[in-house]
């Protein structure tokens, strides 16, 4: 039996049978109807009968199905319980593997530095460092993230956040003017993490547990280097530090401003000046004044001047 919400067409159909007397007739059917009356069927709605079909208790069904997936999830929850147990040998067993030697060794890499060539590859060793990482992940994040890879992200970063593991990430003043992009880094903040704007050039890192360090093994950052040495990955830390204490919190780009603000700023982009905007917002100027100032900070602007040019954008609005 179905299990989802019924869509647009199923409602209008089962009402349809309930204003009926609880009956749909055939010959009260379009052909184009078939397929909801299926799914209806399949969903327990609708019961069919000699003289076509009746209409369920809606009440019972509901009940039935809450008392279903109530036990379903249940089941999926001890499963969860069980599984790392049940993994427990396997993962011990490839913990206990030693990575592969050095380039005058058999495995052709570096204990202290492995590289990957391909984009999967990369990927997957930076989901298992992610699902392996029990106190600390920093990131240094350089220009445009792409959403969808926040979005694919998503989920493993939230487990490290509910682990009790802090984040720490940098970015670039352009990767948070993507809406969508800020939506996903705020899904992050609210879980703990935190998140720091430099608006200076400086390159990928990934650091997890300050003992394994990701670096760019190429130009067009193709290839990535996973390094363990201590003094190198120390000396990496350092630089984040270094560059996390220069950086400053990303809180005005992720808070929405209030509506007010909103139409103050579009108003102001238009040319009107504060006595403008005060008037025909029917404000004070001490109060339009204020919005200004939540306006100025939530762009970061010093004068006037500069909040008109972050506000060039709101024209159109």
């Amino acid at each position: 039996m179905t299990t989802d919400e019924p869509g647009p067409a199923e409602r209008v159909l089962y009402l349809a049978a309930v204003r009926g007397g609880g009956r749909l007739r055939p010959e009260d059917l379009a052909p184009a109807d078939r397929p909801t009356v299926a799914a209806l069927v399949a969903r327990g709605l609708l019961n069919p009968t000699a003289t076509g079909y009746t209409a369920a208790n809606q009440r019972a069904l509901g009940d039935r199905l809450g008392v279903e997936l109530r036990t379903r999830a249940t089941r999926l929850l001890l499963h969860a319980e069980r599984l790392p147990v049940a993994l427990g040998p396997l993962t011990r067993a490839y913990e206990a593997v030693r990575r592969p030697d050095g380039p005058d060794g058999p495995g052709g890499f570096g204990p202290e530095s492995v590289e990957f060539d391909t984009a999967i590859d990369i990927r997957q060793r930076i989901a298992e460092l992610i699902s392996e990482c029990k106190e600390e992940l920093l990131a240094a994040q350089p220009g445009p993230r792409p959403v969808d890879g926040l979005q694919m992200a998503l989920s493993q970063d939230l487990s490290l956040l509910r682990r009790g593991c802090s984040m720490r990430t940098l970015y670039q003043p352009v990767t948070l003017t993507d809406r969508a992009v800020l939506r996903q880094i705020a899904l992050r903040t609210r879980q703990g993490a935190q998140v720091r704007v430099l608006a200076e050039p400086y390159e990928r890192l990934l650091v997890f547990d300050r003992s394994v360090a990701v670096i760019p093994a190429a130009e067009d950052r193709s290839r990535a280097a996973f390094l363990t040495d201590p003094t190198t990955v120390a000396y990496l830390v350092a630089h984040f530090e270094r560059d996390w204490a220069r950086a400053t919190p990303a809180d005005r780009h992720l808070e929405a401003p209030h509506p007010t603000t909103v139409r103050i700023g579009r108003l102001l982009a238009r040319g009107l000046t504060q006595r403008t905007v005060a008037t025909r917002l029917g404000l004070s100027e001490r109060t339009v004044a204020g919005h200004i100032a939540r306006l100025r900070d939530h762009y970061g602007a010093q004068t006037l001047f500069h909040l008109g040019w972050h506000l060039r954008g709101e024209r159109h609005d």
